[in-house]
Protein backbone atom coordinates (compact mmCIF):
# COMPACT_ATOMS: atom_id res chain seq x y z
CA UNK A 1 0.00 0.00 0.00
CA UNK A 2 1.75 3.14 -1.23
CA UNK A 3 1.29 6.49 0.44
CA UNK A 4 0.86 9.68 -1.57
CA UNK A 5 2.10 11.80 1.35
CA UNK A 6 5.69 11.82 0.08
CA UNK A 7 4.83 12.86 -3.50
CA UNK A 8 6.28 16.30 -4.29
CA UNK A 9 3.65 18.90 -5.11
CA UNK A 10 5.09 19.48 -8.61
CA UNK A 11 4.61 15.78 -9.37
CA UNK A 12 1.09 15.87 -7.94
CA UNK A 13 0.35 18.82 -10.26
CA UNK A 14 1.40 16.70 -13.25
CA UNK A 15 4.69 18.55 -13.93
CA UNK A 16 8.18 17.26 -14.40
CA UNK A 17 10.95 18.62 -12.20
CA UNK A 18 12.48 20.42 -15.20
CA UNK A 19 9.20 22.25 -15.87
CA UNK A 20 8.88 23.18 -12.20
CA UNK A 21 12.47 24.44 -11.99
CA UNK A 22 12.06 26.50 -15.20
CA UNK A 23 8.95 28.17 -13.78
CA UNK A 24 10.78 28.96 -10.53
CA UNK A 25 13.81 30.34 -12.40
CA UNK A 26 11.59 32.62 -14.52
CA UNK A 27 9.86 33.93 -11.40
CA UNK A 28 13.19 34.70 -9.72
CA UNK A 29 14.55 36.43 -12.86
CA UNK A 30 11.42 38.59 -13.12
CA UNK A 31 11.77 39.68 -9.48
CA UNK A 32 15.33 40.97 -9.93
CA UNK A 33 16.06 44.70 -10.25
CA UNK A 34 18.25 46.17 -12.97
CA UNK A 35 21.13 45.67 -13.78
CA UNK A 36 20.88 42.14 -12.32
CA UNK A 37 17.71 41.35 -14.26
CA UNK A 38 19.34 42.15 -17.62
CA UNK A 39 22.42 40.10 -16.75
CA UNK A 40 20.28 37.10 -15.76
CA UNK A 41 18.25 37.33 -18.98
CA UNK A 42 21.45 37.45 -21.05
CA UNK A 43 22.77 34.30 -19.33
CA UNK A 44 19.53 32.52 -20.21
CA UNK A 45 20.20 32.76 -23.97
CA UNK A 46 21.44 29.60 -25.63
CA UNK A 47 23.39 29.43 -28.89
CA UNK A 48 24.53 26.22 -30.56
CA UNK A 49 25.65 24.91 -33.92
CA UNK A 50 24.44 21.93 -35.89
CA UNK A 51 26.66 20.07 -38.34
CA UNK A 52 25.32 17.47 -40.73
CA UNK A 53 27.68 14.68 -41.68
CA UNK A 54 28.07 13.34 -45.21
CA UNK A 55 30.56 10.68 -46.31
CA UNK A 56 32.19 10.65 -42.88
CA UNK A 57 32.96 14.40 -42.88
CA UNK A 58 31.07 17.30 -41.28
CA UNK A 59 29.45 19.87 -43.52
CA UNK A 60 29.45 23.60 -42.73
CA UNK A 61 27.85 24.15 -39.30
CA UNK A 62 24.59 26.05 -38.97
CA UNK A 63 24.41 28.47 -36.00
CA UNK A 64 21.14 28.25 -34.07
CA UNK A 65 19.66 30.12 -31.13
CA UNK A 66 16.67 29.56 -28.87
CA UNK A 67 16.01 33.30 -28.65
CA UNK A 68 13.78 34.94 -31.29
CA UNK A 69 15.44 37.45 -33.59
CA UNK A 70 19.00 36.22 -32.96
Amino acid sequence: MASNAAVPFWRAAGMTYITYSNICANLVRNCLKEPFKGEALNREKVHFSISKWADGKPEKPILRSDTPGV
